[in-house]
């Protein structure tokens, strides 16, 4: 296609950011979707135990997530999808995962050495798979959706600093009427939904490490440590768990993420992450501003 061709209406529309945008997650949740229906249709009618079937759904959806998302910016924006490379997949899904089960390991320490935190006894290493599934779905899906097509658009327009202060702040907004937010609930889901991972997929320029730095997150606190996360339905772990006290520690009834150590280590890590893009020079100027 010929630059005369861009600058049709038609075709000024069809790539302008905000209609890919929409077009990115129409096709990827509509595809994700389809494969929820059609398991209900068939894999809800077999014999296979609740825990197969929630890893079969997870890696369809993980798999179709990615595949959708690949075949659709290669064709819609003609080049190659380099941040979903698998190159690269092995060092950032080991980097990310790594860095996800860390951050909630030091959350819980800090309740423990607080005398809040105590496991009542250890359930079979069956119990892993069900969080585990969930979480993945939810690391991959999200993360394909939120950075991928939404975060990364933004910033191609915007630029790096805009989009990620745009980031904090819709996610700040989209927690404060949640039942139980209080200010450092809401602080802590802005750091680590708005600022942490989209910091992590500037510092890596790939999606591979805040997918896993995500489901690591969200299948360690209920999975392992048999803590409340807001994002999953999974309350039994590996460890049996109780957990009281102060909310600034305990997380309240969101639990141990939304603590004021995870608004403090989330920020650090955020911040961590963004000073060494820098120094990669992985920034994007915002076309708003030179424009």
């Amino acid at each position: 296609m010929d630059n005369k061709d861009r600058d049709t209406p038609f075709q000024k529309t069809l790539h302008f950011f905000l209609t890919k945008i929409i077009i990115g997650i129409v096709v990827i949740v509509g595809v994700v979707a389809l494969a929820e229906w059609l398991r209900k249709v068939s894999l809800d009618k077999t014999n296979l135990s609740d825990s197969t079937k929630n890893i079969v759904i997870a890696l369809v959806d993980s798999f179709l997530a990615v595949s959708v998302y690949i075949l659709l910016f290669r064709a819609y924006e003609k080049r190659k999808v380099n941040e979903l490379s698998a190159a690269i997949f092995l060092k950032n899904a080991f980097f990310g995962f790594a860095i996800g089960l860390i951050l909630q390991s030091l959350f819980i320490f800090i309740i423990y050495l607080a005398g809040t935190y105590s496991i009542i006894h250890v359930n079979s290493v069956s119990t892993l798979i069900t969080p585990f599934a969930f979480a993945m779905t939810a690391g991959f899906v999200a993360e394909i959706l939120i950075l991928g097509v939404v975060f990364r658009l933004l910033e191609e327009q915007s630029g790096t600093l805009i989009a990620l202060a745009v980031f904090i702040i819709l996610f700040a907004v989209l927690h404060v009427n949640t039942k139980g937010a209080t200010f450092v609930s809401v602080a802590a889901t802005a750091m680590q939904a708005g600022f942490l991972l989209p910091a992590a997929y500037v510092f890596g320029r790939n999606l591979w490490l805040p997918i896993f730095l995500h489901f690591s997150w969200d299948f360690a606190e209920p999975g392992i440590f048999g803590a409340i996360n807001p994002s999953t339905s999974e309350a039994q772990g590996l460890l049996a768990s109780h957990i009281s006290g102060s909310p600034l520690i305990t997380g309240g009834q969101m639990g141990p993420q939304d603590s004021i150590q995870s608004l403090i280590l989330c920020s650090l890590t955020g911040i961590l992450f963004l000073l060494l893009a820098k120094r990669k020079k992985n920034f994007i100027k915002s076309k708003w501003l030179t424009s």
